[in-house]
């Protein structure tokens, strides 16, 4: 049975019309005959759920001086909601970590968010019950086909420099490792998306030799929150 992680309440149905770049949309809310402007909070082309006629969830801005007035939540696919709001994968995996049950590494002492490591800066840095920090980025997938999770489903040189960190990490005896959440539950298994992003899968497949620890994470989304449905293997 899913186990809720936060709590993340729509404002307004809508219909997707148009993607002018990858940060903005357009959209024709429920029960209106006006577009409106929304923000797109994911890099990723999202092509399979962003395109003219789908039905999407919105969230009001916090900001009152924000130019868009509303973020861009999900969008549906194959009878399920599919969150495409990058910004709430912090507080969901934090949530996840902080529950023993579901977190990948037992009982944690210790979870810090955003850790400067060389030029760059990794999601988490977490301490284990023994003493053992281990290092965590974290990357979100929409993109399954044939109950495959793909990532990315665009070219990520900042993903791939990632796994390279990790992997580097790894050598010096630091502990390293990818939480993976994908937001599609007909996912079966994860796999790096070679087609679109050779050198990310080479990175991929480096890290994992190099000892990295790889944990594709379902997750859910119903409008009103979002719940932990199950970890599912690396294919094949």
């Amino acid at each position: 049975m899913p186990t809720q992680l936060i709590n993340l309440q729509h404002d307004s149905e809508a219909i997707f019309k148009a993607r002018p770049n990858r940060f903005l949309g357009i959209v024709e809310l429920e029960g209106q005959d006006h577009e409106v402007h929304v923000h797109v909070h994911d890099p990723g082309r999202l092509e399979e759920l962003l395109y003219p006629g789908n039905q999407v969830l919105l969230k009001k801005a916090d900001g009152p001086n924000r130019k868009t007035k509303w973020d861009l939540l999900a969008a549906w696919k194959n009878n399920q909601w599919v969150l495409v709001h990058s910004g709430y994968h912090r507080k969901i995996t934090e949530a996840i970590l902080d529950n023993q049950k579901l977190c990948p590494f037992g009982k944690l002492v210790t979870i810090q968010p955003e850790v400067k490591t060389g030029h760059s800066r990794i999601d988490f840095l977490v301490t284990q019950y023994n003493g053992k920090k281990i290092y965590v980025e974290v990357k979100g997938c929409t993109l399954t086909i044939d109950g495959i999770a793909l990532f990315p489903d665009a070219p990520t040189e900042r993903g791939t420099r990632h796994l390279k960190l990790l992997a580097e990490l790894k050598r010096t005896g630091a502990g390293a490792a990818v939480i993976i959440l994908i937001f599609r539950y007909d996912s079966k298994c994860f796999a790096p998306n070679i087609e679109t992003d050779p050198k990310f899968a080479a990175a991929f497949t480096n890290a994992l030799h190099q000892g990295v620890e790889v944990y594709p994470i379902v997750v859910e989304y119903d409008g009103q929150k979002i719940s932990f449905v199950k970890k599912i293997p690396i294919c094949g």
